[in-house]
């Protein structure tokens, strides 16, 4: 029995060492490909603008949607990006996160003719490697909180493109928690879905952007 405990305890430990590493090995490599400020920000062609709910239970606004979308707006308006492509899930009826960002974007005076949407970006994977395969964009900037954006970068290197991110306001406290715990994970899965070369959910004809 002291074996078997012995052994768990040790497995334990190299299981969280991993995690950490993988972890240390996504934000290592971001460290120099993400800005803050849009002044600053290297100016390209298209902004990839990573999906979320709008919503979180309880029908209050989620901030993590709220801040990106206003980083997308802030990036455009600095003339930093010439397009935005929106790249999020829209798997069921009446849930819809391009649509929703993009008329949002809209409302806040980003010309419409400025916007694509990726209806199919139903996880992070699906959205960088998409970018490159239908919309044919291998040099982007992707706007999302900086814990994502860190994790997209090395997806979007580790598919034969160059990555830059502009963070958009974070969340912390307990309404961020769990999310920042849940990154923890989708990095380990990431660093698997590498190995075993992940494909997208759909592919599809190109999308030639502008």
């Amino acid at each position: 029995m002291k074996k078997w405990v012995v052994r768990i305890v040790i497995l334990g430990v190299l299981t969280i060492t991993l995690v950490f590493f993988l972890n240390y090995l996504v934000v290592s490599q971001a460290s120099d490909k993400i800005y803050t400020e849009a002044s600053e920000t290297p100016a390209k062609k298209i902004g990839l603008l990573l999906g979320t709910s709008k919503f979180v239970g309880g029908g209050s606004i989620n901030l993590f949607y709220k801040y990106r979308v206003q980083a997308a707006v802030a990036l455009y308006n600095a003339g930093k990006i010439n397009y935005i492509l929106i790249s999020g899930d829209n798997s069921r009826e009446g849930y819809d996160e391009p649509t929703s960002m993009k008329e949002d974007l809209v409302a806040a005076g980003v010309p419409e003719n400025a916007i694509y949407l990726d209806y199919a970006g139903f996880r992070t994977l699906d959205s960088i490697v998409r970018c490159k395969e239908i919309f044919g964009e291998t040099d982007i900037t992707i706007i999302s909180q900086q814990f994502h954006n860190e994790r997209a970068i090395y997806l979007a290197e580790s598919n034969g493109m160059k990555a830059i991110g502009y963070n958009a306001t974070d969340i912390s406290g307990r309404y961020g928690l769990k999310t920042h715990l849940r990154e923890y994970l989708a990095r380990t899965k990431m660093f698997l879905d590498i190995l075993i070369d992940k494909k997208p959910k759909f592919l599809g004809k190109p999308v030639d952007i502008g």
